[in-house]
């Protein structure tokens, strides 16, 4: 069973390996974007974790040399007043992408059973029948041609408090640090609850929860990469397709090699 306790916080990468491993994987992406794109199958990825967890950042380089035409980033807050006229799940049925498409989630339907079920903006009924509303939501787009995958990026109370204040203290990110933010801090202990409960119910095969260790930022953006791409590997072979290069990446040699030689050659000036 998936809980957050069993995330190893420890987890590390040493920059150097990081960029070899960055050019890769997102190379890797465009070329699963162009892939997805001619085969007409739609991608649905939704981030949660806490606040200042690294979500923002991961997104970041996930989507850094894909085709902008192809993707679009979903920020997700409260619901408008029009949009409280529906059923919960209506405004993010809205935004599911079409066939050949990628969606990614920043925040995501999940919030009902997290901030609402916290907050108590959805009653004690409206939250627990959400977890079969959003099995039946996901088994819908999963048996027709989407994938979907889901990441929770954890980082423990002292590795946010120091990223808030590091926030507060920078005038390009104190915007990202809201007086929410603190609130939310405060109770800490319940979200990771709500999480436990949420990975042990929305957890299936085909929408997967992806626990992401994010107090070393650079090994949580390669983790969620390479879990990308594995995922959508292990999706397009249960549905009998196989991942072909669109465009050729290159290996883990060439780029070791291109960075002995550029090492040698500023050496050499």
């Amino acid at each position: 069973m998936k809980k957050i306790s069993k995330i190893n916080l420890k987890q590390s990468l040493d920059k150097k390996t990081y960029k070899k491993k960055l050019e890769i994987l997102q190379c890797e992406m465009l070329n699963i974007e162009q892939f997805l794109f001619n085969e007409k199958i739609g991608l649905i990825l939704a981030f949660e974790g806490m606040d200042a967890a690294g979500k923002g950042g991961a997104i970041k380089r996930l989507t850094a040399h894909m085709d902008p035409r192809g993707y679009v980033v979903h920020p997700i807050s409260a619901p408008q007043p029009h949009e409280l006229r529906y059923n919960y799940m209506h405004r993010f049925w809205r935004k599911i992408p079409q066939h050949g498409q990628i969606a990614i989630f920043d925040r995501s339907w999940y919030g009902r059973v997290l901030v609402e079920r916290i907050e108590g903006f959805a009653t004690e009924d409206e939250w627990k029948r959400a977890y079969a509303e959003i099995n039946n939501f996901e088994q819908l787009l999963t048996d027709g041609s989407y994938i979907i995958l889901k990441f929770w990026i954890h980082v423990d109370k002292d590795e946010q408090l120091k990223r808030f204040e590091e926030r507060a203290a920078n005038p390009y990110k104190s915007w990202k640090l809201t007086d929410e933010d603190w609130r939310n801090r405060a109770k800490f202990d319940l979200y990771e609850e709500a999480a436990d409960e949420m990975f042990e119910k929305t957890d299936s095969e085909q929408a997967p929860w992806i626990l992401v260790p994010g107090n070393d930022k650079l090994y949580a953006r390669i983790q969620v990469l390479e879990e990308t791409i594995a995922h959508i590997k292990k999706e397009l072979k249960r549905r009998g397709k196989r991942l072909t290069n669109v465009i050729e990446c290159p290996s883990i040699e060439a780029v070791k090699e291109n960075t002995k030689t550029k090492n040698m050659a500023e050496s050499e000036n």
